[in-house]
């Protein structure tokens, strides 16, 4: 309870902006100042979001978006994992591939969807392999930036202490560059959750995505809402676990907020 008191006086204002923005948003639609088909009472949303709790159909179309995150982003964050390795310790490496890199990165991952259903349908290979590109180039850049950044007096160490390489590189390199790694995975998972949105906006029959497309055709505003909400809320949930798990597995590291 003290915690909670704790966390209460600390973030107070995180809770009352958005009451207060709730409050003036169900006043001015009362008072017919929003028209109520284009963006209904957040009573009314809530009493839909109850509905579709209820039925499961919330929850399951959650629960299938989020097993294709976690499918394409552990084979996203794996390969930029890899590959950035690779890249960060070898400077032919970094040479070969800056141009091909230099192309393909500043390529936004939904223009990947159109291409990925003609290769591959609208199954859920084209979905994963979305999220898995959105995965690879942020998880890539923080792996390789991390491995750049490593204090060289460490290296210096192992490298009088005689080493070999793979000891240097799991008890040196990789722990050292840990933080900024988990940085890239924090924002690849954020960019993973987008990608999977968006993949379902176009070509879908499950997911939280196509339920909000399902329910526009139907002119469903209220379901629409309570899709997009619940993206971000649960954006918020996936991002708290990842920071629980960070400053478990990073103690030891001072600068961990």
């Amino acid at each position: 309870m003290e915690k909670i008191a704790l966390w209460l006086k600390e973030n107070y204002l995180a809770l009352v902006a958005p009451i207060l923005l709730l409050a003036i948003w169900e006043a001015a639609s009362q008072f017919g100042l929003i028209r109520a088909n284009l963006l209904p009472r957040p009573s009314v949303i809530a009493v839909v979001l109850v509905e579709l709790l209820a039925s499961g159909e919330l929850l399951a179309n959650l629960g299938v978006s989020i097993l294709r995150v976690a499918e394409g982003f552990i084979i996203g964050a794996g390969l930029g994992v890899l590959v950035g390795v690779q890249v960060a310790l070898s400077k032919k490496m970094r040479i070969a591939v800056s141009l091909i890199f230099g192309v393909l990165r500043p390529i936004p991952v939904i223009a990947w969807i159109p291409v990925l259903i003609l290769w591959m349908g609208i199954d859920e290979g084209s979905k994963i392999t979305v999220i898995a590109i959105g995965s690879f180039w942020t998880v890539l850049v923080s792996v390789v930036e991390g491995i750049k950044n490593v204090d060289k007096k460490y290296l210096e160490v192992a490298t009088i202490l005689e080493k070999d390489h793979m000891t240097l590189l799991t008890k040196v390199i990789l722990p050292a560059a840990l933080p900024a790694i988990f940085t890239g995975v924090r924002v690849g998972i954020d960019v993973a959750w987008r990608s999977v949105v968006a993949a379902e906006l176009i070509a879908a029959a499950s997911g939280i995505g196509y339920m909000i497309m399902y329910a526009r055709e139907l002119s469903q505003i209220d379901v629409v809402l309570v899709g997009v909400l619940s993206i971000g809320f649960t954006g918020i949930i996936i991002e708290q676990l990842l920071q629980l798990l960070e400053k478990r597995l990073l103690r030891w590291n001072v600068n961990i907020h």
